[in-house]
């Protein structure tokens, strides 16, 4: 735009519009082309727009539908939504605009067709699957949405009160005046693991348990109704269910009834679960931490007892040996055959480990006689 003495030079490109004033006030719209304006008191003044998929600023819409009309019908769709209402406004076809309640926006429909669609989120607040892919999802605050996996239970909320429960899939939900949550609870076994509790047993010795706990999740709207954090409450529990059984045992009973100690703390446990659909599977101590002098007491008590069960079983062997030697004996002193068999046995492994045996043979000498007088018959002694 350029002025000359008394004229105005302006040049307006295509995908253009210019509105013309003067004083002021508007006068017209120019379009595409080249004006040459006369303008001797330098009364014209020019607004340039671009018209191509653009919205005319709200004030200036404003002063335009109140001074001229009839020209704001021709140049603009205004588009306005009310308490309960969302309004999709696509620009030749494509959606680009997502318009919340109590919105007015004007948009030029010179160069490009508006089309308007009409969303009342206060009859259903779900949102279909059609103006899911209408709006960037990402970049509006009128939809809520989650993804319920297969292995959890999503509960709904509206309001702060129960409205359903969600099966797994993809779901959204409008949040124009209204409050929506969704929680998810995993359904799946989960390990709690409970460290490091310090405390007293019966007879005042300090020592520290771990503890497993496997829980899972069996009424999920019971459980998210009466339990605000499943791991965090369920860790206080164990905690004073141990406290309690240990403070009524010593520290031998401790240790030796473990199977026992686990079983009452399940049973413990497991009544004050009951009303909250969560379901403990298993619960057991894990570790059992003594203090250093406790443990070496301990290890030597352990340590004499295996010394003293290992020399008693000593003694059982060596008294059932000499048992059955001394019956090895009486049938030997009753059977003179089955000592001259032993006798023979014990000369077969004495020559095994001889390398060579020289016999001088003489008179009524030799290895008849070596063999012959190696044992004397009982008969014999007594003939």
């Amino acid at each position: 735009m350029t002025r000359y003495w008394i004229w105005l030079n302006l040049v307006v490109k295509d995908g253009e519009r210019v509105l013309l004033l003067r004083n002021g006030r508007y006068e017209r719209v120019l379009a595409p082309g080249r004006y040459r304006l006369l303008d001797p008191k330098h009364e014209l003044a020019v607004e340039r727009y671009q018209i191509v998929k653009a919205e005319m600023p709200a004030e200036r819409y404003a002063v335009l539908k109140a001074e001229r009309p009839e020209l704001a019908e021709a140049l603009f769709a205004l588009v306005e939504t009310k308490a309960d209402e969302l309004a999709v406004v696509s620009l030749d076809g494509r959606p680009t605009h997502l318009m919340g309640p109590w919105q007015a926006r004007a948009f030029w429909k010179v160069a490009t067709a508006v089309t308007v669609e009409r969303i009342d989120t206060g009859a259903d607040p779900v949102v279909s699957p059609r103006h899911l892919t209408l709006i960037d999802r990402t970049r509006t605050a009128y939809v809520s949405e989650t993804i319920v996996e297969s292995h959890e239970a999503g509960l709904l909320y509206l309001e702060g009160k129960l409205a359903a429960r969600l099966a797994p899939g993809r779901h959204a939900y409008w949040t124009v005046n209204r409050k929506v949550e969704v929680k998810r609870l995993d359904l799946r076994p989960q390990a709690l693991e409970v460290t490091a509790q310090e405390m007293l047993t019966k007879d005042r010795i300090a020592l520290r348990l771990t503890l497993t706990a496997f829980r899972r999740i069996v009424d999920p709207e019971k459980a998210a109704k009466t339990v605000a954090d499943v791991d965090g409450w369920l860790y206080r529990l164990v905690q004073f269910a141990i406290r309690a059984a240990v403070a009524e045992r010593t520290l031998d009973e401790v240790l030796s009834a473990k199977s026992a100690l686990d079983a009452e703390l399940r049973t413990s446990v497991a009544e004050k679960l009951g009303e909250t659909g969560i379901e403990l599977t298993e619960l057991g101590v894990k570790d059992v931490i003594l203090p250093g002098e406790i443990r070496e007491l301990v290890n030597k008590v352990v340590e004499a007892e295996r010394t003293a069960k290992a020399n008693l079983i000593r003694r059982q062997e060596e008294t059932a040996a000499t048992r059955s030697l001394l019956n090895t004996a009486k049938l030997m002193e009753e059977n003179p055959l089955l000592l001259r068999l032993k006798e023979l046995e014990s000369l077969e492994r004495l020559v095994e480990k001889v390398g060579r045996i020289d016999l001088h043979a003489g008179e009524g000498q030799g290895l008849d006689a070596l063999l012959n007088r190696l044992v004397r018959l009982k008969g014999a002694d007594a003939a």
